[in-house]
């Protein structure tokens, strides 16, 4: 081969390189999940004076998003365990008090919530919960376990959770967690931290 020949291809070689580096970082940061940029006042709004209230536990990611923190939070009592179960959801589904990180994608609704007679609740959130969703094991199991826990721990009649999406079963949110059968509390990602005032 001519040393023209050897300097085309190693032309040739600097460039392939170049644009596989370019696509890799492309890739990276079309992946990545988006840090949050929740407002200062995010979080359910404590129901308005002179409304019966109780105090939920809630969950949300921590600051450095490594787990699920318990954040109690005050919201409106109701009459029953399903009115219960859908204020408990309506304020877990809403932001995260700062410092913590909202686990459900933005936009995501409850459009439903019975529980069975042998203590199963059905979620039945709205598409967004998946289409919404950054993807990754971990944290889709923050996701999943955010709802499932803020369910079971508030409710004592619940001890599993099968969650639904726009009405339907669903294999997974967004590609890992298995979501074809009810789920128990699962405190493996929780970690129990000082809460913020």
């Amino acid at each position: 081969m001519t040393p023209r020949g050897w300097l085309r291809l190693a032309l040739g070689a600097v460039l392939l390189a170049v644009l596989a580096w370019g696509v890799t970082r492309g890739l990276e940061r079309a992946l990545a999940p988006e840090p949050a940029a929740e407002p200062a006042d995010a979080g359910p709004a404590p129901p308005p004076e002179g409304v019966p209230r109780i105090t939920a536990t809630l969950y949300y990611a921590s600051s450095d998003g490594q787990a699920l923190v318990p954040v109690r939070r005050e919201i409106t009592l109701a009459e029953g365990v399903v009115p219960q179960g859908r204020e408990i959801l309506s304020a877990q589904l809403q932001g995260a008090p700062p410092p913590y990180i909202s686990v459900v994608p933005e936009g995501t609704t409850l459009r439903a919530f019975y529980v069975t007679e042998r203590g199963e609740a059905f979620v039945d959130l709205s598409p967004e919960v998946s289409t919404g969703h950054p993807g990754g094991t971990f944290a889709e199991l923050l996701t999943v376990n955010a709802i499932v826990n803020a369910v079971t721990t508030n409710l004592p009649a619940v001890e599993r959770v099968q969650i639904l999406i726009d009405g339907q079963e669903a294999d997974t949110l967004a590609g890992h967690v298995d979501l074809r059968r009810p789920l128990q509390q699962d405190d493996s990602l929780v970690r129990e931290e000082p809460e913020i005032q």
